[in-house]
C-alpha cells in the first residue's frame, strides 16, 4: 500500500496500520514534545511469516505518570500532563516520596495502539497501576483522567471500556471496544472529502486519536492533523 493513498471506507490493512502508526509517532515526536514517544514494537514472529512491507507490530506509550494529589491544584484538561514533569525529573527525584500514602500516591499509565485483525481498525488498550504494581481497577482510573473525559465516554455512542486479555501479552488490559470506529472514521473521511479530498493513510492515527485519545485523557496538538 502507498502511503500517500487514502482512507475511504474506514478500514486499514496491517501494511496501512504501520505505516499510520509510524506517521504518527513521528508526528508525535515533534509536535508533542511534553510527553515521551511513542515506540514502535515489532511482532518478530510474526513477522517473520509476511513480507517486510506488511512489518506487524503495534505502539507503545508506558509509564506515565499521574500524581492523585494533585488533581485539585491542575485544571482538569490538563490531568495527565503531569506525566511530563514527572518523566523529565525522574532522575532527581526521590520516587519514595510519592509511594507512602494514598493521598500522594502516584498512578502509572500504560498505552498501546494495537491493530484489529477482525474490525481492520486500530485499538486503544491501556491499563493504569500503582508504584508497586497493583493494577487500578476502572473506577480509580476514571477518576484520574479529566472529568470530561469520563462524560465523553458517558455520552459517546461510538466506543465503550471493556477489559480483556492483551492480545500479545496474555495479561488482562482494558480497552476501547473498536466497534464503531469504522463508521465515525468513515465519517471523518467523508468531511475531508467535503473539502476536496480525502483522508490519506498517512493521517489516519492521527484524526483517530484526535478523538480516542480524549477518552482517556490524552489529547493531541492541532499541528499533528496538518
Amino acid at each position: 500500500m502507498d502511503s500517500a493513498r487514502e482512507v475511504s471506507d474506514g478500514r486499514l490493512t496491517v501494511e496501512g496500520f504501520s505505516v499510520a502508526s509510524r506517521a504518527f509517532a513521528d508526528k508525535w515526536k515533534i509536535h508533542n514534545q511534553s510527553f515521551p514517544p511513542w515506540s514502535w514494537v515489532p511482532l518478530i514472529n510474526r513477522t517473520l511469516l509476511v513480507s517486510k512491507k506488511q512489518e506487524e507490530g503495534y505502539l507503545s506509550l508506558e509509564k506515565i505518570i499521574i500524581l492523585s494529589s494533585l488533581e485539585e491544584e491542575i485544571p482538569e484538561d490538563e490531568s495527565l500532563n503531569v506525566a511530563t514533569d514527572c518523566l523529565e525529573k525522574e532522575e532527581t527525584v526521590d520516587h519514595t516520596i510519592l509511594v507512602p500514602t494514598m493521598e500522594n500516591e502516584a498512578h502509572y499509565y500504560d498505552f498501546h495502539i494495537v491493530y484489529s485483525a477482525s474490525y481492520k481498525v486500530p485499538v486503544l488498550y491501556f491499563r493504569g497501576y500503582c508504584s508497586g504494581g497493583e493494577p487500578l481497577a476502572l473506577d480509580v482510573i476514571k477518576k484520574d483522567v479529566p472529568s470530561c473525559s469520563v462524560s465523553l465516554l458517558l455520552e459517546s455512542k461510538w466506543t465503550f471500556i471493556t477489559q480483556e486479555e492483551h492480545p500479545y501479552l496474555n495479561r488482562p488490559w482494558f480497552k476501547l471496544h473498536p466497534c464503531g470506529t469504522e463508521d465515525w472514521i468513515k465519517l471523518l473521511s467523508q468531511s475531508s472529502s467535503s473539502s476536496g479530498c480525502q483522508m490519506p493513510i498517512v493521517l489516519y492515527l492521527v484524526s483517530w486519536f484526535s478523538v480516542v485519545g480524549q477518552v482517556v485523557g490524552l489529547r493531541i496538538p492541532l499541528e499533528m492533523l496538518n
